[in-house]
């Protein structure tokens, strides 16, 4: 099987980043991000995921923000067993950005049931913050590699000079 990479987010806009790099013995997705913006864009995130969630292997995030990292509630609601890596800095962000994208959305839900405006009866919201929290579980940490780091510094100052 040839290494393959699929665009699942990301595609003709800058948000709901997701990419899935398989190989022999490899099914990894590189960020895992909610769409925002626009409601055609915010109705992407309700479609039914693009492949089976246990599938993938690995989440690897690159950053906490939403549009990377948001929609990691949802793909473990949906079944995804692995582990989700990033660095410790990423992993601080996600455990507060992930619950309060979660109270959010249960906030959302709540105000268009009380105002009547869903048309949905009632109005769920995408996922809430225990999602979330269950979702925090499988984050683990990598360190970057100081030694790499440190050429990538003096690389840098080299062009500088």
């Amino acid at each position: 099987m040839p290494l393959t990479l699929k665009f699942l987010g990301g595609v003709g806009t800058v948000t709901g980043s997701k990419h899935l790099l398989r190989g022999p013995g490899l099914s990894v997705l590189v960020d895992c991000g909610l769409f925002q913006g626009y409601k055609q864009l915010r109705l992407k995130n309700w479609a039914p995921f693009p492949v089976w969630p246990q599938e993938i292997a690995t989440v690897v995030l690159t950053h906490a923000h939403l549009d990377h990292s948001g929609y990691i509630p949802l793909l473990v609601k949906q079944g995804f067993p692995g582990q989700i890596l990033c660095t410790p800095a990423t992993r601080d962000l996600c455990e507060v950005l992930l619950r309060d994208s979660g109270h959010l959305l249960e906030r959302d839900a709540e105000f268009a049931n009380r105002h009547g405006f869903s048309k949905h009866k009632p109005a769920q919201p995408l996922y809430t913050v225990a999602d979330a929290e269950a979702s925090l579980v499988l984050v683990r940490d990598v360190q970057w590699s100081r030694r790499r780091h440190g050429y990538i510094a003096r690389r840098r100052e080299l062009y500088r000079s």
